[in-house]
């Protein structure tokens, strides 16, 4: 039989049709930005090529976006279509035109004021349904992607409770998200924050419906009876979630959508530093976890830390790149750590593409804990993060004015590798914060060279022996602030300049009565919320925290009964009398490692610390908050430092080629995209964080033709 031509044509454009819907299945797009990092494999890379190493010295601003609030944004924009997508510090979800920054619309309450951070949102469409998913508080909510507009046939009226599957114990726990949901075909699968204190929920990895809301599947990451891992744990009731819980996604989750595996990166039980009612490897606690995305079922795993009590999460999604081994192409994956270490494994098996050693460490001497006696260290890379049994009194900073002091710290703090948690003061470096942290690491997708980010500074770890049962004479709120709030803020409420943990001693000039509920039902920043307690318990909070020290408040016999032996004394770091890491520079490092053999191409000091830098000093280097940007032809662009600025690197070989001051310090991630042909860069300008000014602006660069 003879086709005539229209026919032959007609099934040509089938064939090709059909051949590209299977590239896309298959391959990544690296012209877009429609996904948090820039896409599923979280590479932060792209193949625009307008802007260039030859013409970067020309970018200008292209214009600028003043959201609603000003205040630390984490958050990674995505560009869909000519929309550029975001939320600011309030919580409040924006578009803007991607090629003016004009706004297109914002959602939300202005006056709602939440304290939290996001970094950023999720987009899903299926023909004329176009949908933006952020969280804000304990809920997920779906937006039309064109109006804004809550999708009210969506969950409960628009919003999913992000406790929905979790067991009854956690319904009135905390748990919200500060990272998007990773989409994949009608699912979201959503990363979550929980207390990480006795109260903690359980982090277990949950898929939606994006159309309904309704739960598809559910991974428990404390293993219940009977599931794989359950016998890594003594505690046979953990998964109960008695005074147990956490084992958290929170800086999201990679995808290989070809394969249909999700990547989870996993965070450490709480409570994070005394594990003596969890005895054990506790799987999946810190573990690199491969699941199938349809169905939730676990593939394989990796864990990176056992027994983890050094609050060791993985903190940055995992890369999907390709490496090279005596000819071969292998698909794999790259997880960075806190410790300073990246984890390269085949994607599909597994198994390590360098070896990992189990090393010798030491063992605990506080009562009823159990350490583990070994660690997985990886042969190759090297460390990109100095470690604390690498220093010595050389390595005092030369700058510290209290110099001696701080010599004298040195000589008595524990400096052993993987030194336990004590009622002495252990060195902890990297710190609670890295090392790497949530900005991730940048990849090229098939040459296998990493690009990441690290910080250099060094924290005080030390625990607070407890009486198992003790009556006391104190009032109910203090009783409550001791129980919930003095291992970071101190028993006297007075905080550290130094710390993460501000003083409370001026809370009532800040904040009204409610503003003060709300901050407790909510939290803010790394402080968890605790929407658990009663109204009478939040009174009595309240009531406390707002009267000074001197006022005399009624005082009741109040009986703790303590469910750990010790508790954590809080966040400190390890700083001069100014406030300025007490350790010698480089503060931070930014580095370039070929994943192929391991080996590293390039290091380099990373960013300025200010106060140094006005005094002269040669480049220190500076703690940094936020991801790198590559380009495939050279570039990278990250800004992440306490000085506020953007800098753009030749990916080749660490040289600085172009730089912008910031109007407030960028701790986030950039995104680029392209509109009408031309390509721009855009980042979210928030500062605050580190003690830097306030910004509110998102700021786009073009080469401005």
């Amino acid at each position: 039989m003879r086709l005539s031509f229209t026919k032959v044509i007609f099934l040509l454009l089938v064939v090709l049709l059909f051949m590209c819907c299977q590239q896309e299945k298959h391959e990544e797009r690296y012209d877009t930005w429609q996904a948090y990092q820039g896409g599923p494999d979280r590479n932060q890379y792209t193949t625009l090529d307008q802007i260039s190493p030859a013409n970067v010295a020309d970018l200008k601003v292209a214009w600028s976006y003043s959201v609603s609030d000003s205040g630390q944004m984490q958050m990674n924009p995505i560009i869909i279509d000519t929309l550029v997508y975001g939320i600011g510090p309030d919580l409040r979800p924006f578009a803007l035109d991607a090629r003016d920054g004009k706004e297109v619309w914002v959602h939300g309450d202005p006056q709602r004021g939440w304290l939290s951070i996001s970094r950023g949102v999720s987009y899903w469409s299926a023909g004329e349904d176009r949908r933006i998913f952020y969280s804000e508080g304990s809920y997920l909510y779906a937006l039309d992607a064109l109006s804004g507009d809550l999708i009210t046939s969506f969950a409960d009226s628009g919003a999913l409770d992000l406790r929905t599957g979790l067991p009854e114990v956690a319904q009135d726990k905390f748990v919200i998200s500060n990272a998007p949901g990773t989409i994949y075909k009608n699912l979201i699968i959503m990363p979550v924050r929980v207390s990480e204190g006795t109260n903690a929920a359980p982090g277990d990895i949950r898929a939606f419906d994006v159309k309904t809301g309704e739960l598809v599947w559910t991974f428990h990451t404390i293993p219940y009876p009977g599931e794989y891992g359950y016998d890594t744990w003594d505690n046979k009731e953990a998964y109960l979630n008695t005074n147990i819980g956490a084992v958290n996604n929170w800086c999201g989750m990679t995808l290989d959508k070809a394969a249909e595996i999700l990547y989870v990166p996993l965070g450490s039980v709480a409570p994070d530093f005394y594990g003596g009612n969890r005895l054990g490897d506790n799987l999946f606690s810190d573990c690199l976890l491969a699941l199938d995305v349809n169905t939730g079922q676990r593939i394989w795993h990796q864990q990176l830390t056992h027994h983890d009590i050094w609050d060791r999460d993985l903190p940055s999604t995992p890369n999907l790149i390709e490496v090279r081994r005596d000819g071969e192409v292998i698909k794999a994956i790259s997880q960075t750590t806190k410790q300073g270490y990246v984890y390269v494994f085949d994607r599909y098996t597994g198994e390590p593409l360098f070896d990992i050693e189990e090393v010798s460490v030491p063992t605990s001497q506080l009562i009823g804990e159990g350490t583990s006696y070994t660690q997985p260290i990886p042969v190759q890379p090297a460390a990109y993060a100095r470690r604390a049994d690498e220093l010595s009194e050389d390595d005092i900073s030369p700058y510290a004015e209290n110099r001696a002091e701080l010599l004298d710290i040195m000589r008595k703090v524990d400096r052993r590798f993987y030194a336990p948690p004590s009622t002495d003061t252990v060195l902890l470096l990297p710190g609670y914060d890295g090392g790497a942290e949530w900005g991730g690491a940048a990849a090229h997708p098939t040459d296998g060279i990493l690009y990441v980010n690290s910080n250099e500074m060094a924290w005080l770890l030390s625990m607070q022996k407890l009486d198992v049962d003790t009556t006391v004479r104190m009032s109910y709120g203090q009783s409550l602030y001791i129980n919930l709030c003095a291992s970071c803020h101190l028993k006297d409420r007075s905080g550290s300049v130094y710390s993460r943990a501000p003083s409370l001693l001026g809370i009532a000039q800040s904040y009204t009565p409610d503003n003060l509920k709300s901050l407790l039902i909510q939290g803010k920043g790394l402080m968890p919320g605790f929407p658990q307690l009663s109204d009478e318990e939040h009174a009595a909070l309240s009531n406390y925290l707002r009267k000074k020290p001197s006022e005399r408040q009624e005082e009741v016999i109040v009986s703790q009964v303590a469910t750990d032996l010790y508790r954590h004394r809080g966040y400190q770091k390890f700083v001069d009398i100014k406030g300025l890491p007490a350790i010698t520079p480089p503060l931070g490092t930014l580095h370039a490692i070929d994943l192929n053999d391991g080996e590293y191409i390039w290091s380099v000091p990373f960013g300025e610390t200010p106060e140094l830098q006005a005094l002269g000093y040669p480049t220190t280097g500076s703690e940094n908050y936020g991801g790198p940007l590559i380009t495939e032809n050279g570039l990278l662009f990250i800004g992440a430092t306490k000085d506020g600025m953007l800098r753009a690197y030749d990916r080749h070989t660490g040289i600085i080629l172009w730089t912008y001051q910031l109007p407030a310090a960028a701790f986030a991630t950039p995104s680029m995209y392209e509109v009408d042909g031309k390509q721009y860069l855009v980042i979210a300008c928030g500062g605050q964080k580190l003690g830097t000014p306030k910004g509110n602006q998102i700021v786009a660069f073009s080469l401005g033709f």
